[in-house]
C-alpha cells in the first residue's frame, strides 16, 4: 500500500457481478436508445471490467471478458468474438499492469489505462477491417480518451461500498 492509502473493507462478490451487468446494461441502453453505435461512445463496460479486473483479479478476469464480450457481440449483430477478443485483451493487460497500477493516484491511473483502452479499441477496428467491415471514422480516437475520463468517477462509485466505516469497538481499532 502507499503511504496514505485507506485501508478497504472486503468487496461483496454479488455487488462485483451486479455493477458488472448494469455496466452490460447501460451498454446496450446507450448503443440502441441514446446515440446509436457511434464510434466516439465510451464502452461503460470495458471501464467497469478494467476496473474489477484491476482490483479484483481472482474475481473477474479473462474468463468473464470473454463472456461479457459474447454477450456485447450477440446485442450489436455484429461479428461474433469482435468484442469478446477485445475485452479479453483489455483484461489481459489489466491483469500485467494490476499490482503497479494501484499504487498511482486515481487520476494517474486514468492515465495509465489510456493506452489498455486505446489497445482494445484498436483490436476491434482491426478485427472489423479484417473481416471487410468499414472505416468507423476518426471520432473512434475520442472513445478511449472519454473511457479514460470515465476512470476516476467510476472508482469513487465503485470503491464507495468498500469505504464505509467498520463497527467501532474497543478491539477493532482500525
Amino acid at each position: 500500500m502507499r503511504p496514505g492509502q485507506r485501508l478497504l473493507m472486503p468487496v461483496n462478490p454479488g455487488f462485483v457481478w451486479l455493477t458488472l451487468v448494469l455496466a452490460l446494461l447501460a451498454n446496450m441502453l446507450t448503443n440502441t436508445v441514446l446515440w446509436g453505435r457511434a464510434a466516439w461512445a465510451p464502452d461503460l463496460l470495458s471501464v467497469v471490467l478494467v476496473f474489477w479486473t484491476v482490483h479484483q483479479t481472482r474475481r473477474v478476469g479473462m474468463s468473464a471478458a470473454f463472456v461479457a464480450g459474447l454477450l456485447m457481440d450477440v446485442h450489436q449483430g455484429g461479428l461474433l468474438g469482435q468484442h469478446a477478443l477485445a475485452y479479453t485483451t483489455l483484461s489481459y493487460l489489466a491483469i500485467m499492469v494490476h499490482r503497479r497500477l494501484r499504487w498511482f493516484s486515481v487520476t494517474d491511473q486514468a492515465l495509465q489505462v489510456l493506452p489498455l483502452f486505446a489497445l482494445a479499441h484498436l483490436v476491434e477496428l482491426l478485427v472489423n477491417l479484417l473481416m471487410g467491415g468499414g472505416f468507423a471514422g476518426w471520432w473512434m480516437v475520442l472513445a478511449p480518451v472519454a473511457e479514460a475520463a470515465l476512470w476516476p468517477a467510476v472508482s469513487l462509485l465503485l470503491l464507495a461500498p468498500q469505504r464505509r466505516a467498520p463497527d467501532p469497538d474497543q478491539n477493532r481499532p482500525l
